[in-house]
């Protein structure tokens, strides 16, 4: 997906959870066109939050591409993400086809066994980070 959304900020205040953040759009390029999220199908939402749930994971499992990646492990909060994730791809994979399903799932599978290589404390099989939905994962 190359183009934000856009969305009216008064409305959703509640959303962002007051963060005092700017999400007005006020610093995105003036050259990037911007879309309505009202406009924007279903599945592209549904991806484009799988691939921040498998991004922030990463991040979590120290598997990001920075100096400082190792300082950023936090595997009780992979476990989270994992968790959103495998329930996501799960609900959703029905309705987001093959082409996309299979993608989200070989990402999905990367980071549990990622998160299960990371973990000095092994779960039960089946007790994974997200294996609530899937299943075992080897």
């Amino acid at each position: 997906m190359s183009e934000p959304y856009s969305h009216d900020h008064a409305s959703s205040s509640a959303l962002h959870g007051g963060d005092g953040h700017d999400h007005s759009g006020a610093n995105l390029d003036p050259d990037v066109e911007i879309r309505d999220i009202g406009e924007v199908p279903a599945i592209e939402v549904i991806n484009t939050v799988a691939i921040h749930l498998l991004s922030a994971t990463a991040v979590k499992l120290g598997l990001a591409d920075e100096p400082d990646a190792e300082a950023q492990i936090d595997l009780d909060e992979a476990r989270k993400l994992i968790n959103a994730l495998a329930g996501l791809v799960t609900a959703s994979a029905p309705d987001l086809g093959d082409h996309h399903a299979l993608a989200l799932r070989d990402g999905l599978r990367t980071v549990q066994l990622a998160f299960r290589e990371a973990s000095s404390i092994p779960d039960a099989v089946g007790k994974g980070p997200g294996e609530k939905w899937t299943g075992p994962v080897n």
